[in-house]
This record gives C-alpha cells, structure tokens and sequence, in this order.
C-alpha cells in the first residue's frame, strides 16, 4: 500500500500467554518456533510500522474464559476495533450469553464468534440443528460467524450459508487450500460454490502457513488469490495477517508486502476494499 491510501485494517491476528492457558494445538516440532508468549505490545510496533490502523483479535481456543480477556484488550488499546471470539453455539441460552459478552468491558468490541470446526470429526457440523440454533442467535445479535475449516467441509459450508442468508459468514485462510502440494482442485470448485452465496466472505490470510514455509514464493500463492478474488470480487475479500502463526513462514511485513503483490492487478478502490473496506463494513467497525 502507499502513503497516500487509507490505513489498513488486519481482520485476523491472534494473542496468547502460554502463564494464562496452555494453547494445546501448538504440537510438534513444525510449530515450535510460536511455542511461546505473543501480547499485544509484540504486535503493535510492527502493525503501526507497517501502517496498519486497526486490527481484528481471533480466538485460539475453545474456552469461554479468552473471549472476555480479549474483549477488554480491546478495550484498553485503539488498534484492536473488534474481536471474534468463542462462545459454545449449542448451548441452549446462546442468545443470553452472546448478550453477556457484549455487556462486559470491551463488550461493544464483539463483532464475530469462531469454531474450530477444522477440528469437527464430521464434515457436517455445521449443518447439525444445534448448531444452526446458536447461528441463527448470532444473526438475530448482528454479529457475522468466521469460519475456520478444511476443504473438504467447504460444501458443508456452502449449504449453511444458503440456508441462512440473514447471517454474515466470513472464511479464514481461504479455506486452508493445499497451496504446499500445488493442488488447486477440488478447493477450487468448491470454493466458487460457497462464493456463490452472497452472505460469504473471504479473509486473504493464512496463505503462507499453508505453503512450504521454507521455499514458498508469491508466484505459489498466486493461483490461490487469484481464484478467490475471482471468485468473491475485491468487495468481499479483506486482509488478515494471521500474526502470530503467520511468522512459520514470513514476517509480519513481509506478509503484507506479498499480499500487495498478490493484489497488484486490482484499481486503487479495489484494493482499499481488501485492505480495509471490506472489513469495516462486514464487521461493523
């Protein structure tokens, strides 16, 4: 982006203190490097750095004591305009306690709520009535639904958001394409099935975690972004660093700079949608 554009808006990084509460899906030797504490005060001088002048916090785990923890961090520092937390959708009383959240410090800040449905041993998750209650009370509290998942529970995706058009669905990391093995179908595919729902919109983030972390470059990107900002049109695509997990693979500049790269083709205004717009108007910031 250059000096004369609109600040930008990241719609997708994370915090953890590893003291709070243990981050369980942080296993292995391949995510060892973020086996460790990211605040707020890590990010701040890279996003204010890189000219970012509001971002989007994201839940990490299934617990209900992080949401409100992130709630008042955004309220105790301007750069964080909203978070998307979690909160269990099948629990009967789900529209008291998407109230409950939006009353405590920071609750004004609740723009979205998040599932690891990536983690769901049944593609079909989303489509169980329980849950469709407690997304249908999400609809009616005005907040949009961000969706974590794997490729293969993209058509479930798909028939959830036409069955719903009064909720706002937002798709993390393109849906986690297999950019490491170049494959593009069926992602692809599916992916233009779920664009075809104008309730569902796309975060341009995630890519480089999904790549080789080593030895990926923009051109293995490419096909991915290009696919999705075909698919959806600038206006429904918006940027998401997804720092912390995002420096697997690459800085927090440099994921910017590749998103840049990646968004060369678009008009000025095309760019400030992915950039901004778009993430101010579906989350309300």
């Amino acid at each position: 982006m250059t000096e004369t554009e609109p600040l930008l808006v990241d719609a997708h990084h994370h915090v953890w203190d590893l003291s709070v509460r243990d981050q369980n899906w942080i296993a292995g030797d391949a995510l060892a490097p973020i086996r460790r504490n990211f605040s707020l005060a890590d990010l701040v001088p890279e996003a204010r750095a890189a000219g970012v002048g509001a971002t989007l916090v994201v839940q990490t785990v299934t617990v209900p004591e992080e949401t409100p923890e992130l709630l008042a961090l955004a309220d105790a520092d301007d750069l964080v305009a909203g978070v998307v937390g979690w909160t269990d959708l099948t629990r009967p009383d789900i529209a008291d306690a998407l109230a409950g959240l939006r009353e405590l410090p920071g609750g004004q800040h609740l723009v979205g709520i998040r599932h690891q449905v990536q983690a769901e041993p049944d593609p079909e998750w989303l489509l169980r009535p329980d849950v469709r209650w407690g997304l249908t009370a999400m609809a009616a509290a005005g907040l949009a639904y961000d969706l974590v998942v794997l490729p293969h529970q993209l058509p479930a995706c798909a028939k959830v958001a036409a069955d719903m058009p009064e909720l706002t669905f937002v798709l993390d990391h393109l849906g986690k394409p297999p950019i490491a093995c170049g494959a593009l179908e069926p992602w692809a595919s599916t992916i233009r099935v779920l664009a075809g729902r104008p309730n569902v919109v796309c975060k341009l983030s995630g890519m480089v975690t999904e790549a080789d972390h080593e030895t990926w470059t923009v051109d293995d990107l490419r096909p991915y972004a290009d696919t999705v900002l075909k698919a959806f049109g600038p206006r429904r695509v918006m940027y998401g660093s997804d720092w912390p997990v995002s420096t697997l693979a690459a800085t927090y500049a440099e994921v910017l700079v590749t998103a840049g790269l990646l968004t060369s083709d678009l008009s000025t205004s095309e760019r400030q949608e992915v950039f901004g717009g778009t993430a101010r108007r579906v989350y309300s910031l």
